[in-house]
């Protein structure tokens, strides 16, 4: 499917991005793209769970709240014989992975600006793969119900939906243990996490459960861990992940956390340098879960 010169019409005025981040701002664009890189390295690559059954019988596939398109450009790249399509929110992110697909010669990629908390304008049982990563910060309880009812409605029989979360993140830095507390609290509120007490996500652990009460068979759940450590692969790119997601975050926890502006600044200077220090470890705990519509 070629790619075409301009993205989709952006959504109706009244469709507000639930997302943490202002989804238009050029830099969240650009740590998304660091943060595709991230995940897929922890992951293990782009469908490590899929058998080589499995994949041989993958034609098309929908990625939900594709960000920038990194995984689906990458996607793409790998498997010229798929035809992948992203959808996104933002329409800075959208123009941008357009841009990128035409930059690289991607022709069997394409993308739309589209709402993954409203119905999708997909015709039904149009796709054999859907995946989504890292979505929890715009989607609350019910969102995550409708959504995998449309992800059913668009597979084929047969088809897999696919979708990986983060849990918890554990540090020895005691800002950024605060930070994430913060930030945990806030999408509490919102109910945008199924935890039990406010300190967790609470997301990964009942998708499970939610596709089982879909429909799906044969779920599957596949653990990994990005490991931010001082030293280790992914140091670098987490601890910049961190700084600048924290950064963006700010008008979010102001709002939704009981946090002042100079308790922010002071909290986030801290954990900036604890992170720097040489004995810092970060893991981030995160899950995969895997369910096939019924042929």
């Amino acid at each position: 499917m070629a790619t075409s010169d301009h993205p989709a019409p952006s959504p109706e005025p009244t469709a507000q991005s639930q997302y943490t981040i202002d989804a238009e701002d050029a830099a969240e664009t650009s740590r998304l793209m660091m943060q595709d890189q991230l995940l897929t390295q922890a992951m293990g690559g782009l469908l490590p769970e899929l058998t080589a059954e499995e994949l041989s019988s993958v034609r098309r596939v929908l990625d939900i709240g594709c960000g920038p398109g990194g995984w689906a450009l990458a996607l793409a790249a790998a498997y010229p014989s798929m035809e992948i399509v992203g959808f996104d929110i933002s329409e800075t992110m959208i123009r941008y992975a357009f841009a990128q697909a035409r930059v690289r010669g991607l022709t069997n990629v394409s993308f739309e600006v589209m709402d993954a908390r409203q119905p999708l304008a997909f015709h039904d049982a149009s796709f054999d793969l859907i995946n989504a990563r890292w979505i929890f910060a715009f989607m609350d309880q019910e969102s995550w119900r409708s959504l995998i009812a449309e992800c059913w409605r668009l597979l084929r029989p047969g088809g897999l939906l696919r979708l990986s979360e983060p849990e918890l993140t554990v540090t020895n830095s005691p800002a950024f243990q605060e930070m994430m507390g913060h930030l945990y609290t806030a999408l509490a509120r919102l109910k945008r996490t199924f935890s039990v007490d406010g300190h967790t996500s609470g997301v990964p652990y009942m998708l499970g459960k939610l596709l089982s009460e879909a429909g799906f068979v044969a779920i599957r759940k596949a653990p990994y861990v990005v490991d931010g450590s001082y030293g280790s692969e992914m140091y670098a790119i987490s601890v910049k992940d961190a700084e600048v997601a924290f950064a963006l975050t700010k008008p979010f926890l102001l709002r939704f956390a009981s946090l002042s502006e100079a308790e922010f600044d002071a909290l986030y200077e801290r954990m900036l340098l604890e992170m720097l220090s040489e004995d810092h470890v970060g893991l981030c705990y995160a899950l995969t879960i895997c369910g096939r519509k019924p042929s």
